[in-house]
């Protein structure tokens, strides 16, 4: 088996195939419809959901393909579509809501039609914080409102956001299924066992579902892909942001000193001040 840099126990969500073997498939589909009703509906209002084709271009030749990671509908025909967000784009909302559009054109019919719709819900987990005003703030649940009463104008299209690095409940503090929930896609990769407070039937599933031993031969190899590949982009992002950091500060740097030398400050202070190098001071 190729089991090379694989030391973890239990599979990585934040990978393709570990997202997709957990929520993506039929045999599994009870972990999806027990996240689903814990982070919308905190009950148990889906019973059953159906996959669906995650693969869809649009209603011409020359429209942009779009490719779920995850897209069923219950038993009410409601449509649910689940991405794992791995890393930040600029335009991720504006993805958000372009792939709304399909399972919502896809319920015209043919011929004589009133047009009504079915609930369209859009999940989306991010592996990063687009909101740094609120360090707790990290669940958000979107509709469309008018902005005079506040209230929600159309109830058939949500959009949840879950800014996962601001969720940092320990296994002590986990009180609902909710939580549960968001404890797992956190530290799933890193448990070593199995905790105290996931003692139930949903994660008796996913924990024997999610033990990289149990894996076969093709699955090993298919999860060592996807771990790489999700490696290897942690590393260039984590890179970028790192040179961006540093950019930043140098930039910052050299504005001190700027105005520091402008005031008549000694090299020697610019350079105990700002840690730029005499050559770069003098420059300026």
């Amino acid at each position: 088996m190729v089991t090379e840099g694989i030391e973890d126990k239990y599979v990585n969500p934040y990978t393709d195939f570990g997202f997709k073997l957990l929520f993506g498939t039929a045999m599994n589909k009870e972990l999806l419809i027990s996240f689903l009703n814990a982070l919308l509906f905190k009950e148990e209002v889906i019973k059953d959901v159906t996959y669906l084709n995650a693969e869809h271009l649009g209603t011409q030749e020359y429209d942009r393909r779009a490719v779920f990671d995850v897209y069923c509908e219950n038993e009410k025909g409601e449509k649910f579509l689940v991405e794992m967000q791995r890393g930040e784009q600029q335009f991720f909302k504006d993805r958000s809501v372009f792939y709304s559009t399909f399972p919502i054109r896809e319920q015209a019919k043919r011929g004589e039609w009133d047009y009504e719709l079915k609930a369209v819900y859009v999940v989306g987990i991010l592996n990063f914080s687009f909101d740094n005003s609120d360090a707790e703030y990290f669940h958000h649940e979107v509709k469309l409102v008018d902005l005079y009463t506040h209230k929600v104008f159309y109830d058939k299209l949500t959009f949840v956001y879950l800014e996962m690095p601001k969720f940092n409940k320990s296994e002590d503090e986990l009180e609902s299924m909710f939580d549960k929930w968001l404890f797992v896609l956190r530290n799933l990769a890193s448990l070593l066992e199995r905790p105290r407070a996931l003692q139930n039937r949903v994660f008796d599933r996913l924990f024997e579902t999610a033990e990289i031993a149990k894996f076969t031969k093709t699955e090993l190899s298919e999860y060592w892909d996807s771990l790489k590949n999700f490696r290897d982009w942690y590393s260039v992002i984590s890179t970028a942001e790192k040179k961006g950091r540093e950019e930043g500060e140098k930039k910052k740097a050299i504005e001190v000193a700027r105005y520091l030398k402008s005031s008549g400050t000694s090299i020697e202070l610019i350079i105990g001040a700002t840690g730029l190098s005499k050559e770069e001071i003098e420059m300026l």
